[in-house]
C-alpha cells in the first residue's frame, strides 16, 4: 500500500482545514479534502478528538465520503481513530474523491490521519473552483436535523451541511464553499428561552477561529487556531445571523438597536477581513422578522464606510408544507427551494 499524508501537496482543503502535527484538522460543517484518485483500492484513515470516547451519542463527528459526487461512505465516528474503507476493485480505477465533515464544530471535532491506495495507485490536489462563497451562520446552515423530523431533537447525526441551502447553493453555481456555523448562535447574543442575553454564543466572537468549542486534538483547542484570511479568500461572504438574535430582541426597540449596532459593528470588521468579497446579509427561513433591522444595518454601513460592495436577501419563511426537520429546522425540501432562489440572486448580483 501507498500511504499519503493529508497535507497541501497531496489533497485540496475544503472549507475551514488546517494540516497541524501531521493531521488534516476539521472542525466546522463542510470542512474536507478532495484529491483525484487512481488505483485499484482506497482507504482513510480518520480519528476523533481527545475525548471522543467519552462523548455523548449526540455529540460525534459525522464524516462522508464521496467519489465522484456519489456518497459511498457516510459514518458517525466513536472511536479514536477509525479506517472508512473507500473502494476495492480488480480494475485500475480514475475518480474524484471528496471527504466532508457533516457535523458541526461545536460538538464534533475530527481529522484526517493518513490515506491510503493501492501499490500502483496514487493522489494529487484537484483544482479550486472559479468562485468560492463562505457562508455564515447558525443551526440553520449546519443542517440541524435535515436527516430527521420535528419531534427529534439535536444531533450531530442528523446534522448534513450538503443538504442545506449553503452546500446545495455552492453546488448549482460549482463554487468552493466554505461555512462558518454553529447552532443557537447571532451577532448579539445566542438563543435565549427567558429573554436575558447569552454572551456565549456570538459568532463574531469565533469567527477569526479556525473552530469552536469544546474540540480537542493532541492538546490543541480549536479556538487556539487563527484562521488565515490572506491565504482563504472568498468571493462571497453570506451572513445568515437573527433567527436566534430574535429571541433576545423580539420588537424591543432599544433591543433592535443593539443588535443593528452589533451588525454594522460585524459588517465593519468582516470588511477588513474581506477586503474584496461581495457581503451578501440575510434572514428568513425560520423567520425573517429582523430583516428590516438588518436592511437598516447594511444601510448603516455603507452610509458610514462608502462600501457600496454588499447586497441584502431575505429567504422566504419555511412552509409547513414542505415539511420539517429536527426541532421545526428546515427540511431538505425547503433548504432546496432556498438554494435555487438564492442561486439565481447571487448570479444576478455576481455577473456570474
Amino acid at each position: 500500500m501507498n500511504n499519503f499524508v493529508p497535507n497541501e501537496d497531496n489533497v485540496r482543503f475544503l472549507g475551514r482545514a488546517v494540516f497541524i502535527d501531521g493531521l488534516l484538522r476539521l472542525a466546522y460543517s463542510g470542512s474536507g479534502a478532495e484529491f483525484a484518485f487512481e488505483g485499484t483500492s482506497l482507504s482513510i484513515v480518520v480519528r476523533g478528538d481527545d475525548n471522543i470516547e467519552k462523548e455523548d451519542s449526540s455529540n460525534l463527528p459525522r464524516i462522508a465520503v464521496f467519489v465522484n459526487g456519489e456518497r459511498v461512505v457516510d459514518e458517525v465516528l466513536s472511536k479514536p481513530e477509525t479506517t472508512l474503507e473507500v473502494c476495492s476493485s480488480a480494475e485500475l480505477r480514475e475518480c474524484t474523491v471528496s471527504v466532508v465533515k457533516l457535523s458541526e464544530t461545536g460538538n464534533s471535532t475530527c481529522a484526517i490521519k493518513s490515506i491510503a491506495v493501492s501499490e500502483c495507485g496514487n493522489i494529487i490536489p484537484t483544482n479550486k473552483k472559479a468562485h468560492s462563497i463562505e457562508f455564515i451562520g447558525d443551526s440553520i446552515t449546519c443542517g440541524y436535523g435535515v436527516d430527521t423530523d420535528r419531534d427529534h431533537h439535536f444531533s450531530t447525526g442528523t446534522e448534513d451541511c450538503t443538504k442545506t441551502y449553503a452546500g446545495i447553493t455552492a453546488q448549482l453555481l460549482d463554487c468552493d464553499c466554505s461555512i462558518v456555523a454553529k447552532s443557537c448562535h447571532g451577532v448579539i447574543t445566542a438563543s435565549t428561552v427567558d429573554g436575558t442575553k447569552q454572551n456565549w454564543g456570538i459568532m463574531p466572537q469565533y469567527y477569526e477561529c479556525f473552530g469552536s468549542g469544546a474540540g480537542c486534538i493532541n492538546g490543541i483547542y480549536l479556538e487556539s487556531i487563527k484562521w488565515d484570511f490572506d491565504k482563504h479568500r472568498n468571493d462571497v461572504v453570506v451572513i445568515n445571523l437573527g433567527t436566534n438574535d430574535y429571541t433576545y430582541t423580539g420588537n424591543n426597540p432599544e433591543r433592535l438597536d443593539e443588535y443593528r449596532l452589533g451588525y454594522v459593528d460585524f459588517l465593519i470588521r468582516l470588511r477588513e477581513l474581506n477586503p474584496d468579497s461581495k457581503i451578501i446579509c440575510t434572514v428568513g427561513m425560520m423567520g425573517d422578522e429582523l430583516y428590516k433591522t438588518i436592511e437598516c444595518a447594511a444601510d448603516e454601513y455603507t452610509a458610514k464606510t462608502g462600501d457600496m460592495n454588499v447586497a441584502c436577501y431575505r429567504f422566504d419563511v419555511q412552509d409547513s408544507a414542505d415539511g420539517y426537520g429536527g426541532d421545526y429546522h428546515p427540511s431538505v425540501a425547503t433548504h432546496e427551494k432556498a438554494a435555487k432562489k438564492f442561486a439565481e440572486f447571487i448570479k444576478s448580483v455576481m455577473g456570474w
